[in-house]
């Protein structure tokens, strides 16, 4: 980005920007207002009302008369429709930022001290870099390897935090081509300040040809795929229908569905539902199987995660409700804990758990 004299705002080149930025007006005219109203009333009262020293205060009346009363409820009612406005303008905005549209195009973020790592679904990857096209809905899914970061670009007025353990969602409408900041914008260390990036927004047929590029390892579902065989995966979760039901759960069509629990309760099939079920695989069972899963933690990393949740999603539709079926009887042992040092392992067990 070129050299730029100093502005009040950054670049407006979101849809957001002019709702946010609306909002941030509104609060600062009814600040300044209140606050130069009240400076004006103290300073007018204390000269008009002033003692002078042979004066006596007449005493005060204990009776509050219907002028008095009039006067507490106007500056009772107006401050509180004042608030409830703001509230409601912000309750709107907040809602339509945490709602991304379906159609959204899907890039997964990850946080790391220091460093924003960023993968595309083509497999395309970047360092404090993210390249999207103009007039798309983008919606990033975000989550860190270590502490509590938050992706903040101004110019698209949104920011949300990046959780180690969880998966977090962010969306925006770009409108302006450029070059735009990213920041972290929760203290996360020693170098917190240099945990910085940049967010390029280019023409559609550019970002094609950017894209077209790619890394060379395929799609985020071809490498999921790649690590969901490497790891041992399909010995005990099917991931096509004519497979039908093994040990575990069949896996295609799973992802955005219902899931009854052994326990009774029930779950949606999330990014954080397959995160879960690799890392902690006994915490939600699926009504029908068994706790035969060991866990994948310390086997596979985040970005491993993603490319795993990327081939489950790739698997089948994301609506529904699904109540796996009784296994078939298999006579087979259960499988011993994987190895730590043998990562790849051909008979590992299967993954991502008895969901």
């Amino acid at each position: 980005m070129g050299e730029k004299s100093f502005e009040l705002f950054p670049d407006a080149a979101s849809t957001f920007a002019g709702t946010v930025d609306g909002l941030y007006l509104f609060l600062v005219l009814i600040s300044a207002f209140f606050s130069l109203l009240i400076a004006f009333f103290v300073v007018f009262f204390a000269v008009k009302y002033r003692r002078k020293a042979e004066e006596v205060p007449a005493p005060i009346d204990a009776e509050h008369g219907a002028g008095g009363m009039i006067l507490e409820i106007t500056w009772s009612v107006i401050p509180l429709g004042l608030s409830m406005i703001m509230f409601a303008w912000g309750a709107s905005i907040f809602f339509t930022e945490s709602r991304p549209p379906a159609d959204s195009l899907e890039v997964y973020v990850t946080g790391k001290q220091w460093m924003w790592k960023i993968q595309h679904l083509e497999g395309a990857r970047e360092i404090n870099e993210l390249h999207v096209p103009v007039g798309r809905d983008v919606r990033l899914t975000l989550t860190s390897e270590d502490v509590i970061h938050d992706f903040f670009v101004p110019a698209f007025r949104t920011k949300t935090d990046v959780l180690p353990g969880k998966y977090t969602t962010e969306w925006f409408h770009p409108t302006k081509v450029g070059a735009y900041h990213i920041f972290c914008a929760e203290y996360c260390g020693t170098r917190h300040s240099g945990m910085i990036g940049t967010v390029y927004v280019m023409s559609q047929a550019d970002y094609n040809d950017w894209l077209g590029k790619g890394s060379g390892e395929g799609s985020m579902a071809e490498q999921g795929q790649s690590l969901f065989n490497q790891l041992g995966c399909g010995n005990c979760h099917p991931s096509t229908v004519n497979q039908g039901n093994g040990r575990a759960p069949n896996l295609t069509g799973i992802f955005g569905t219902t899931i009854d629990l052994k326990d009774g309760t029930r779950v949606k099939a999330d990014e954080t539902y397959v995160r879960e079920s690799v890392l902690n695989p006994t915490s939600k069972i699926v009504a029908g199987y068994d706790d035969i899963m060991p866990t994948f933690r310390g086997l596979v990393t985040e970005d491993g995660l993603l490319k795993l949740v990327e081939y489950v999603k790739s698997l089948g539709p994301q609506s529904g409700t699904r109540t796996p079926a009784t296994p078939a009887p298999v006579d087979l042992v259960p499988p011993a804990q994987p190895n730590p040092r043998a990562p790849g392992r051909a008979n590992a067990p299967a993954a991502p758990g008895n969901r």
